[in-house]
């Protein structure tokens, strides 16, 4: 078990280790005597893209050079900028390297780690505006100076799989100021002073839940859980914090279960997440060798250990009572409520669960005081929140922002802007369980009550952008056909309400609508909304309610005019070409899958509209843009 003085002395060595990577300089120094530290993005996207295979390359021709102990080599969990992965970063400087190959890795250590020369064609180049610069430094790209790192403080900057570079980071510093100096109502006040309110959905005050659950101490068995059964459609929040920095979420844990009176607490991960898992299993087992979870952590007569559950991706395990009982074991399925998990949960007993981020948060506030968190943000939503770009945007990633940021500044300056000189149509906020801001609110600032004010909400972080191209009647049978996909079937609003909007969607989309299936549309989602048991099957209507409100005339054009005013519905689509423009190429004809095009060389073609089913083939390979859809 190490104590105390052990830990500082770690942190003490630590530090001058990682300054090299924190200070962004061209002349900082590392103490542990290499040159360089090379940082790998090893989080899920670059990984797919062959990150472990530069790191290979990388050793071995650092040894063919014979420079191996002059260089460090760090796997990293994600960085954020998934856009432009596999991403490289050489310290000192924060050379930025992105789109590297394998094949990439002999020339960075020849020209850059050997020779002290920059490999030009790799250093990343920002594009914004119609203007491009290149940003040879990390942190000097808009992508991350517009962001306000504390969940994602760590991730990007240490190797996830070494308990030593956490501790390096103050890591269980937090805990340890907890357990020596504070007594667990001043942990909780601590956490209510800050204003943190929960990043997994609704955003009920943390410091609240944990005071609600935190009655007799000693004398109630109770149980703290981790929520990082994260399903929403494009969101990887929350597995991101857990390949990047899994310890930050122990030291959390262990902080609540000392504020409220646990032993115990468990992690609900979704089996899909192999990297995350696979990452909390070496951080457990290096925390447990430790000392910092199990028996009389740092001497203080305080027991706390955790538990890894893997979860089946059940979407509705993700709402905190389906969650609790599937860890019992049983089927997830949502519980009525009264009464709230804080007073019966997990096995019956006293339980406080928050998401992934939730927990990121925890050991920064402790450290640097709820003034520090509360002075960001807004008034009634303080701190940052994390974000999943997706969608028509540029820089696809992970962000962390103020809350309060303006939408536009996430999406034009952060994000990169919509590809293709395409105009912002909307951005689905909350997944399923939210709705879509509409180009009106562009300038919208960016917080759980503004969000729910114009029919949105927070959710957990994913942010899927859209332009011009895509119709709003398709966006909401998408989210409503993973809803009625991922009900647990238990209440019949759900159940069934849902699937009967759904066939009235299907309808609409085919061209067989009547306005009277809107009205139905309508009263069958308000209904929904006040009858079903738990949170996601209430919040199913949401993108069909948010459409609605938003952009009703595209429906009443689906219904009305048989049409799909964006193209994309194709029962009510057909392909044209415009006899002015086509030069008779025959490219279209060619590359037509059923033969539906007639005509031949240098002579205007024909689509045949009853042989066309409406691939876009056709639109894709002409080079006169010669073909419509409308």
């Amino acid at each position: 078990m190490k104590t105390l003085e052990e830990l500082r002395a770690i942190r003490e060595k630590m530090e001058g280790i990682l300054q090299v990577r924190l200070a962004d300089s061209e002349t900082a120094k590392s103490t542990d005597n290499c040159r360089y530290h090379v940082l790998v993005c090893g989080g899920t996207g670059c990984t797919s893209s062959d990150s472990q295979a530069i790191i290979d390359n990388l050793e071995s021709e650092l040894k063919a050079q014979g420079i191996e102990n002059e260089v460090a080599i760090v796997k990293t969990g994600c960085h954020g900028l998934c856009a432009v992965g596999p991403i490289v970063v050489v310290y000192p400087g924060g050379t930025f390297y992105t789109r590297v190959t394998p094949e990439d890795a002999k020339e960075i250590v020849v020209e850059h780690l050997k020779n002290g020369n920059r490999v030009e064609r790799l250093v990343y180049t920002e594009t914004n505006a119609g203007t491009e610069a290149i940003k040879k430094a990390y942190r000097d790209t808009t992508f991350y100076k517009k962001q306000h790192r504390i969940a994602l403080r760590n991730c990007g900057v240490i190797n996830p799989e070494k308990i030593e570079e956490y501790i390096g980071t103050r890591g269980y510093e937090a805990l340890g100021k907890v357990l020596t100096t504070m007594t667990p109502d001043e942990v909780i006040q601590t956490i209510l002073d800050s204003g943190l309110r929960g990043r997994g959905g609704a955003g009920f005050p943390t410091g609240l839940k944990w005071k609600f659950a935190s009655g007799n101490r000693g004398n109630v068995e109770k149980y703290v859980c981790c929520n990082a059964d994260e399903g929403d459609p494009g969101a990887f929040m929350d597995r991101s914090v857990l390949e990047g920095d899994p310890h930050v979420v122990f030291e959390a844990m262990a902080i609540a279960g000392y504020a409220i009176g646990s032993n115990q607490g468990y992690i609900y991960v979704r089996a899909e997440y192999p990297i995350a898992v696979e990452r909390l299993q070496i951080a457990l087992k290096q925390a447990r060798e430790y000392g910092l979870l199990g028996k009389d952590i740092f001497g203080t007569g305080f027991d706390f250990d955790i538990d890894l559950r893997l979860g089946a991706g059940a979407f509705v395990c993700g709402e905190e009572t389906a969650l609790m009982t599937s860890i019992e074991g049983n089927r997830g399925e949502p519980r009525p409520r009264p009464p709230f998990p804080a007073v019966k949960g997990l096995f019956g007993k006293p339980t406080i669960l928050n998401n992934v981020e939730t927990w990121a948060n925890i050991p920064q506030i402790i450290l640097n005081g709820p003034e520090w968190f509360a002075s960001m943000g807004t008034e009634k939503s303080k701190g940052t929140k994390v974000f999943a770009l997706g969608g028509k945007i540029n820089h696809t990633g992970l962000v962390e922002i103020p809350m309060g940021t303006p939408l536009r500044t996430v999406i034009e300056e952060i994000g990169g802007g919509i590809p293709n000189g395409k105009k912002f149509k909307a951005a689905q906020t909350g997944g399923p369980s939210g709705g879509c801001i509409p180009a009106e609110h562009f300038d919208i600032p960016i917080d759980y009550d503004n969000l729910i004010n114009i029919g949105s909400m927070m959710g957990s972080g994913g942010l899927i952008v859209m332009d011009e191209d895509n119709c709003m009647v398709d966006i909401a049978k998408f989210f409503l056909q993973f809803t009625v996909d991922e009900s647990c079937g238990k209440c019949t609003p759900c159940r069934v309400g849902t699937k009967r909007m759904l066939e009235i969607l299907d309808k609409i989309t085919a061209g067989k609508g009547t306005m009277q299936d809107l009205d139905e549309l309508e009263d069958l989602a308000y209904y929904i909304k006040d009858n079903a048991l738990c949170g996601l099957g209430q919040t199913a209507p949401n993108p069909v309610l948010s459409t609605l409100r938003y952009f009703r005339d595209e429906y009443i054009a689906h219904i009305e005019e048989k049409r799909c005013p964006a193209g994309v519905c194709k029962a009510l689509t057909n392909f044209y070409i415009d006899a002015e423009k086509c030069k008779g190429c025959t490219l279209c004809a060619r590359n037509c899958p059923v033969d539906a095009i007639e005509g031949s060389v240098k002579v205007p073609h024909v689509i045949n509209t009853e042989k066309c089913i409406k691939c876009g083939t056709c639109m894709d390979n002409c080079k006169f843009g010669a073909i419509s859809k409308r």
